[in-house]
């Protein structure tokens, strides 16, 4: 007696179920595990609604930003170099400040960010800002 060979039908890979299971699984285990890079920007501390701050207005610095990016200080023209040095000799007679900085809407993002940068390496804790 002579025997044949017979093939067998192969099924198709694709087609499994339990691999489409398994790769899903694995596409949320590793979106779970991953660590997101957030840019976090700038964090500024909220007021609680409880201890409302009461700002004396002797104690208010006014700055303001301009459409051209220029940075006017009580009226006068300051450099940013020169806005260091003038918060810092504020802060020293002045230690309950608060940094009051009016942005044009017109004022280039950049010059807001080098202001805000700046008043925050001196550590003012009151800071205020407010777009025109």
């Amino acid at each position: 007696m002579i025997k044949r060979l017979t093939r067998r039908n192969l099924e198709d890979a694709g087609s499994s179920g339990s691999l489409n299971d398994l790769s899903f699984l694995l596409i949320i285990f590793f979106i779970v595990i991953a660590g997101f890079n957030v840019n976090k920007g700038f964090l500024l501390n909220l007021p609680s609604k409880e201890k409302p701050i009461v700002v004396n207005t002797e104690d208010i610095l006014k700055c303001s930003l301009t459409a051209d990016g220029r940075i006017l200080m009580e009226g006068n023209e300051t450099p940013l170099a020169e806005l260091s040095s003038l918060v810092d000799a504020k802060l020293k007679t002045w230690p309950n400040l608060t940094f009051l900085l009016t942005i044009d809407s017109e004022c280039p993002y950049q010059n807001v960010v080098n202001v805000i940068s700046t008043i925050r390496k001196l550590k003012v804790e009151n800071f205020s800002f407010r777009m025109e």
